[in-house]
C-alpha cells in the first residue's frame, strides 16, 4: 500500500505520522509538530511482531489450541446464550478499553446492551479519567478533558501541572510548554519537574490539601476574580466555607509544602495575562479523587480561568481514546453521546437509533473495579469477554483479579498479542491493530481524528467489528444490526450522538478526509466545530460554573510500624499502560526490560539493600520483586514503581482497590508499603 497518513497507536496526544508499510516517520500535527517520542518512533515494529496472534485458539485440555474462527465464534456464541440461559442476562460481562476506536467503543457497548441485554460493562477507562470527569460534570456540565486546542498553552504564561509527567508519558507535549512559567506539583522529582521554575511537591495523597492552601493564598492576597465569580460562577459561598479554614500554614503541616511556596504560586497565577491549570493520574487515581480534581477547579474558578480564551482548566488524558472511548457507551452507566442511561429520554432516543424498545436496554452496571472483584461469584458474572485490556496486569490488587477470572466458568479475549490476560482464556480471537484498519479516535482536546488502515491485516485476523457482528448474528440479531464496516459504523454513531453533550452528528470520514479539525460538539454538517468550549456559557441550565465544596481526608491507607513507607506508581518513557505492546518492541525493552522500585539510598540502606539488588515491596495486599534503583530526590519515606510489567514485579499486586466514591476510581497512587530483601531480612 503506498504512504498513508495516520496517528500513532499509543497515548492520548495522537501524534500525527505517517506509514509506509510499518516504517514510521513523523508529520507535521498540531500536537506534536513533526516529533515522536521513542514509542512512537518504534511503534512499526508491532505490526510485524513474531508474537502477533493469527489464528483464534481454544483451550483444549488445558492448552490453547488452534481452530477455525467459524468454530471458535460458534463455540463462544453457544456458551454466552448457555451462560445467560443460567444465569440470566447479567451472567455474561464485557470489559472494554481506552484504546478502542469510537467505532468498536459504540459497537462494544450496543452490543452489550442489544445482543446480550446486560447491565455487565465497563472499561479500563474508569481507572484512568474517571475522578477528572466527573469533576468536569460537576462543576462545568461536561467533560472534555482539553476544552481547547493543545497549542493555546504556547501563549499561556504561567501552566500548572498537577500530577502530571508529559515529559516521560507524552514528550512532543513538552513542546507546548516552552517559554511558560511552569509549575509542576508532583510528589517525585521528575523530568518534568525539572522542567519547572516552581516544583510543589506534596506528601502523596495531600493534593487535595495543596489545592485548598493556593486558593486560600489567592483570596488572602486579594486575588479573587470577583466579577467572574459573580457573573458566570455559582456556590462561591458554600465552597469558601471550607477553604477559609485551609490557610496556607495549615496546609504546609498537612502537605510538607512550605506555605511561602503556595503564596508564590498563587502570586505567579493571579499575575499572568493567560494561565492553565492542568491535571493528570497524579492527581485523580486517589479515593479521593473527584474532590481534588474539584479542588483545582475551584482554584481555576477563582482566577477566572475556565471559558477564557487564552486561559483555563483541562485535564491530560492518557489512552489513546480515552476521551472518545467514554462518550459513546462502553462505561457502565453511559449511553452515545455521553447520555446516561438512566435518563428516559435518552434510552428512548438511543433505543430508536437501534431499533429496539427502550424497555428493553438494561441499567446501569458495576464499575471496572466491582465488575471483576463480582466475576464467578454466586451475584456475578459467570462469563467475560475482554476487548483492548490487560486487567492482569493494569487492575489494582491484580492477583485478586487474576483469581476471580479462574472462578469463572468461560473467558473470551480478543487481542492482537497474547497478553497476560489472553493467556488464561478459554477462547482467544486475533484482531487486527491499529494500522490495518480504518477508525476515527478522540484526542486529549477533543479532536476527532481519522486512523486510516495502512497495511492489509495477516491472513486469518479480523477486526472487532466482525467479531461483534459474527457473534451478534449467531445470538439471533438481525443482519446488519452490526455493521462490519468501521465508516459505516461512525454514520450511525453519528445520530446516536446527535442532541447529546458529545454532538459528533455534523462530523463525518469526508469532512476527517479533507483535514479539517473538528473538536466535538459539531451539531451540524456546516458547523466548524467547537475547538473552545464555554466561551460563551458552561454546559448547566443557568450557563454558570459551579464551585464545589470539598474537603482534605487524605488517603485510604496510612504509613504504620509493620508498613512505614508510602508508594507511588508510574509510567516510564519506554513503556505504557500493562506493557503488552511496548514488552515486544526489542529497542524498547532493552532500555528497561523489567521492574524497579526507585527509593532514597538512605531508605534503601536502612533496609539492607544496594543499587541493583532484588527488593520486595510488600502491602496489606501482596507483595512485589523489582531491582532497586537509588533516587536522591525522592523523599525518604517513599518509594516509586512502574506498573508496566507482569508476574511477580506487577505493581499492582499490591495497590489499594479503594474507590472514589462519585467516579468509582482506585487509589493506585499511594498506599503503605515495607521494604525489605527478597528474603524477607530487614
Amino acid at each position: 500500500m503506498p504512504q498513508v497518513d495516520t496517528h500513532c497507536p499509543y497515548c492520548a496526544l495522537q501524534c500525527g505520522m505517517s506509514l509506509d508499510g510499518a516504517r514510521v516517520t513523523p508529520r507535521d500535527f498540531p500536537v506534536n509538530a513533526g516529533g515522536l517520542c521513542q514509542k512512537g518512533w518504534t511503534s512499526g515494529s508491532l505490526l510485524t511482531s513474531p508474537k502477533r496472534l493469527t489464528t483464534p485458539m481454544l483451550r483444549v485440555n488445558g492448552a490453547l489450541e488452534p481452530v477455525s474462527w467459524d468454530f471458535a465464534l460458534d463455540h463462544v456464541a453457544r456458551k454466552l446464550r448457555e451462560t445467560q440461559e443460567t444465569h440470566g442476562p447479567d451472567g455474561v460481562a464485557i470489559f472494554g478499553g481506552g484504546g478502542l476506536t469510537n467505532e468498536k467503543a459504540y459497537l462494544l457497548g450496543k452490543f452489550a446492551r442489544v445482543a446480550l441485554g446486560t447491565s455487565q460493562i465497563d472499561y479500563n477507562g474508569r481507572w484512568c479519567m474517571s475522578s477528572a470527569a466527573a469533576a468536569g460534570i460537576k462543576a462545568f456540565g461536561a467533560d472534555r478533558g482539553m476544552p481547547f486546542p493543545v497549542t493555546d498553552l504556547k501563549k499561556a504564561d504561567v501552566v500548572l501541572l498537577a500530577g502530571a509527567n508529559p515529559a516521560e508519558t507524552m514528550p512532543p507535549f513538552t513542546q507546548h510548554l516552552r517559554g511558560t512559567d511552569l509549575i509542576v506539583v508532583d510528589p517525585r522529582r521528575t523530568p518534568t519537574a525539572e522542567l519547572a521554575s516552581l516544583h510543589l511537591a506534596p506528601a502523596p495523597g495531600t493534593d487535595l490539601a495543596l489545592a485548598l492552601g493556593i486558593l486560600h493564598a489567592v483570596v488572602e492576597g486579594g486575588h479573587l476574580d470577583q466579577s467572574y465569580v459573580d457573573y458566570r460562577t455559582s456556590g462561591f459561598a458554600e465552597m469558601w466555607r471550607i477553604a477559609a479554614s485551609w490557610w496556607p500554614e495549615r496546609a504546609e503541616r498537612v502537605t510538607g509544602v512550605s506555605a511561602a511556596d503556595m503564596r508564590f504560586a498563587a502570586e505567579k497565577l493571579a499575575g499572568a495575562r493567560n494561565a492553565y491549570v492542568l491535571t493528570a493520574r497524579g492527581t485523580e487515581q486517589h479515593a479521593t479523587g473527584t474532590a481534588t480534581v474539584g479542588a483545582w477547579i475551584n482554584l481555576a474558578l477563582s482566577l477566572g480561568l475556565p471559558g477564557r480564551k487564552g486561559s483555563g482548566y483541562g485535564c491530560l488524558t492518557g489512552q489513546g481514546n480515552g476521551q472518545g472511548g467514554r462518550e459513546h457507551g462502553q462505561k457502565a452507566d453511559q449511553l452515545p453521546g455521553y447520555r446516561k442511561l438512566d435518563d428516559p429520554a435518552a434510552r428512548e432516543y438511543v433505543a430508536g437509533v437501534w431499533g429496539v424498545d427502550a424497555d428493553s436496554l438494561p441499567g446501569p452496571g458495576r464499575s471496572a473495579t466491582e465488575l471483576l472483584d463480582a466475576l464467578g461469584q454466586d451475584n456475578g458474572p459467570k462469563a467475560l469477554m475482554v476487548f483492548g485490556s490487560n486487567v492482569v496486569v493494569s487492575a489494582p490488587r491484580s492477583q485478586r483479579v487474576q483469581d476471580r477470572l479462574a472462578a469463572l466458568d468461560f473467558l473470551v479475549v480478543a487481542d492482537f498479542v497474547l497478553s497476560e490476560t489472553a493467556a488464561l482464556a478459554d477462547v482467544v480471537l486475533p484482531v487486527t491493530q491499529w494500522a490495518e484498519e480504518d477508525g476515527t479516535l478522540t484526542n486529549l482536546e477533543g479532536r476527532i481524528l481519522l486512523r486510516r488502515k495502512a497495511l492489509t491485516p495477516p491472513p486469518g485476523v479480523r477486526s472487532d467489528l466482525d467479531v461483534l457482528n459474527g457473534l451478534a448474528e449467531r445470538l439471533g440479531q438481525p443482519e446488519g444490526r452490526f455493521p462490519t464496516d468501521a465508516e459505516t459504523v461512525f454514520e450511525e454513531l453519528r445520530i446516536a450522538s446527535k442532541g447529546g453533550i458529545a454532538d459528533y452528528s455534523g462530523i463525518s470520514y469526508d469532512r476527517l478526509r479533507a483535514g479539517e479539525a473538528l473538536h466535538w460538539p459539531v451539531p451540524g454538517t456546516d458547523h466548524p466545530g467547537t475547538p473552545r468550549m464555554f466561551l460563551d456559557t458552561f454546559a448547566h441550565p443557568d450557563g454558570r460554573a459551579r464551585f464545589v465544596p470539598v474537603e482534605h481526608t487524605g488517603p485510604a491507607e496510612l504509613p504504620d510500624e509493620e508498613f512505614p513507607l508510602q508508594a507511588t506508581t508510574g509510567r516510564v518513557l519506554q513503556h505504557y499502560q500493562s506493557g503488552a505492546q511496548t514488552r515486544l518492541v526489542q529497542e524498547l525493552n532493552d532500555v528497561v526490560p523489567e521492574a524497579f522500585v526507585e527509593v532514597h539510598p538512605d531508605t534503601a540502606k536502612r533496609a539492607g539493600l544496594e543499587e541493583g539488588d532484588r527488593a520486595l515491596v510488600r502491602s496489606r495486599r501482596g507483595e512485589t520483586i523489582a531491582k532497586v534503583r537509588f533516587a536522591q530526590s525522592l523523599k525518604p519515606d517513599l518509594v516509586f514503581l512502574p506498573f508496566h510489567f507482569p508476574g511477580e514485579q506487577r505493581a499492582n499486586l499490591f495497590t489499594n482497590p479503594a474507590l472514589d466514591p462519585v467516579s468509582r476510581m482506585p487509589e493506585f497512587k499511594v498506599c503503605a508499603v515495607s521494604l525489605t530483601t527478597v528474603d524477607g531480612a530487614a
